[in-house]
């Protein structure tokens, strides 16, 4: 009897400062800020990606390349990778796309490998889709050669 007093009073506590801790929510706020539904309830339009033809000018030496195309819905994982179905060395020139450069089927310490490298073959990790979106901040970023002019 004395135990499940106990029990009942750990269960009954905990409940209820869960319910004080989450009970009143309305001063918390995402990082995007509070954001209505709409009457329809649907998800707002994704940003639009570049076209293909347009190629995104690099501001660095070894920036990995933006994507110009969109990527939803690609699989990428242990099993398959959806990006070397056009850009495999084997496949690049009958896709019409850029292949995968030759670091890429280099060890971590400059081995040539037969096939792309491990730590290579998840390319979303540095590529990303190129889109026309506004900034999230204020970016004054000057490549070294805008600073020679």
């Amino acid at each position: 009897m004395k135990r499940t007093t106990v029990v009942l009073t750990l269960v009954l506590g905990s409940y209820s400062v869960a319910s004080q801790s989450f009970g009143d929510i309305g001063g918390l706020e995402s990082l995007r800020g509070f954001k209505e539904l709409d009457a329809t309830n649907e998800a707002p339009l994704m940003h639009q990606v570049n076209k293909d033809e347009l190629l995104v000018k690099r501001n660095y030496v070894q920036q990995p390349p933006v994507i110009p195309h969109d990527v939803r819905g690609y699989q990428v994982d242990l099993r398959a990778n959806k990006c070397l179905s056009c850009h495999s060395w084997e496949r690049y020139k009958e896709a019409g796309a850029t292949k995968v450069s030759l670091t890429h089927f280099e060890t971590r310490d400059g081995h040539a490998l037969a096939d792309i490298s491990p730590r290579r073959y998840f390319c979303l990790q540095c590529h990303v889709p190129q889109a026309e979106t506004k900034p999230i901040v204020n970016n004054e970023y000057q490549s070294t050669s805008d600073l020679k002019k």
